[in-house]
This record gives C-alpha cells, structure tokens and sequence, in this order.
C-alpha cells in the first residue's frame, strides 16, 4: 500500500464539534461526533500513518510571542469543560488507532509543518486535515490540506481565489495585510486588493520597497513600515525544521478491532 500520512490538526476539529454541541458540558457527546467524523476521514483519506497534533494546554505561544509579544495575547482561552475533557477526547482517539502529539514550547501549527514537509518532501502523500488556511503556504504536488467541514480542497486554486495571489507570495500577503486574531497588524491601510496588486506588479514585500514604479496612492502608506512588514511576515511563515523525536513507523495506523 502507498504511504499516506494524515495529520490531524486536532485542536481545530476539536472546538469546531464542541462549539456546536448544544450543551457545552457535554463532552461525551463531543466525543461521539469527533470520532464519528475521525471515521468518515478514514473512509475518504484511507490513510497508511496517521497522527493527531494538540497545541499546548497552556497556550504556549513560542518563538512568535518572543519575538513580537502582542501575538494572540488577546485570543480567546479554551472553554474550562473542553480543556478538562482533552484527556478524555485523546484516550477515545487512541481507540481508534490515532496517537496524540502534544505541542511543548512550539505551536501546533509549527509541528504539523515540521511533519507535512518532512515526509512530502521524500515524495510520499500528506493530507492535512485543517480550516486553517496558514497551511496553505505549505502546498505542494504531495501536500494536501483538506476542510472537512466545507468538504473542500484548499489547494492552489483556492489560494488564488481567496487570495489573489501565489501559494509562494502567501506569507508576503499577510505580511502586508496582517492576520486576524494574531495581533499581527500587516501595514496599515494596505488590505487584500491592495496586498493583491502590489504582489501582482512584485514577487515580495523586498521587491515592492525597492521598486521605483509603486502607484503614487500606496507609497505613503508603505513608508516606514517595512521592518513591520517584514516582521509580519517572519511570524506568519510556519517552522519546518522541528525536531520531532519519532520516526515515521511510529505514526502507522492498525484499524482497530470492532
């Protein structure tokens, strides 16, 4: 059987199925839905390794809050029912086969770039299972995301219509617009149709500053804010070269016993 690693961003299945449940405290019925959907997953993605990544319990917000401390200082904590049955979500995970890898100092989203790269760069199928459009910067003819809620591909063309530019222009395109939620700003006054014909008429937020021929309504706006820009962008590129501490045997999926 071909190799197909499935990386489970967990924590963003997770509080999607919990947000709605109709009773918060419910998390046996969490529980229910989030495995009944791991199932469907299996169904589609037939996957031969499979991992599930949880950010942090504490929220550890790593490297990026070292380097820029407004980073989603301001994000909305995890409810206290969610956090308390983690455990319990894991073990019901682990009965059906998925080991957990938990975040400790890094971000998530950091891990599972670590992991997609690592194995799609030696040619072998990894489908990220993810809203998270940050993964798309990782897109390439090995490496999927999948929105199971919108049952769609956030593939190339995705980016090209939510965006409006290159999977390779991505993170210069939230460094010039910011990221909601994050804290990161981008430049002020420069949003998506701006951020779009600046990196039409350059490859990146270098080439925009160094270009001479920038329409005249954008230049104001872009003085002085390179550094910004640039920092922006640092924070939203995701970290590949982790050190993951495991092989990729550890990760294959036995389909367990009914």
């Amino acid at each position: 059987m071909a190799l197909h690693l499935v990386i489970i961003d967990a924590l963003n299945l997770i509080r999607r199925v919990h947000s709605a449940q109709p009773d918060p405290a419910d998390i046996q019925r969490t529980i229910t839905t989030t495995s009944r959907t791991l199932n469907r997953i299996f169904d589609e993605a037939k996957p031969s390794h499979i991992i599930a990544v949880f950010d942090h319990h504490q929220q550890v917000r790593g490297w990026r809050a070292e380097r820029f401390p407004a980073y989603k200082q301001d994000r909305k904590p995890m409810p206290v029912e969610l956090q308390n049955g983690l455990d319990a979500i894991q073990q019901a995970w682990w009965e059906l086969g998925i080991d957990s890898l938990l975040s400790d100092g890094d971000e998530a989203d950091d891990l599972v770039a670590t992991l997609a790269v690592k194995v799609a760069s030696q040619q072998q199928q990894v489908t990220i299972i993810s809203t998270d459009k940050g993964y798309c910067q990782l897109l390439m003819p090995t490496l999927r995301i999948r929105d199971y809620f919108q049952h769609r591909w956030l593939d190339a063309n995705y980016v090209e219509k939510e965006f409006g530019v290159k999977v390779s222009q991505l993170t210069d395109y939230w460094g010039l617009t910011g990221i909601s939620g994050t804290g990161l700003s981008g430049v002020p006054g420069i949003g998506p149709k701006a951020a779009q014909e600046l990196l039409g008429l350059c490859e990146n937020i270098e080439h925009i500053y160094s270009h001479a021929d920038i329409p005249n309504k954008y230049q104001k706006k872009l003085e002085g804010q390179q550094q910004h820009a640039l920092l922006c962008r640092e924070l939203a590129q995701l970290n590949t070269d982790l050190e993951l501490g495991f092989n990729l045997q550890d990760l294959r999926w036995k389909k367990p016993h009914s």
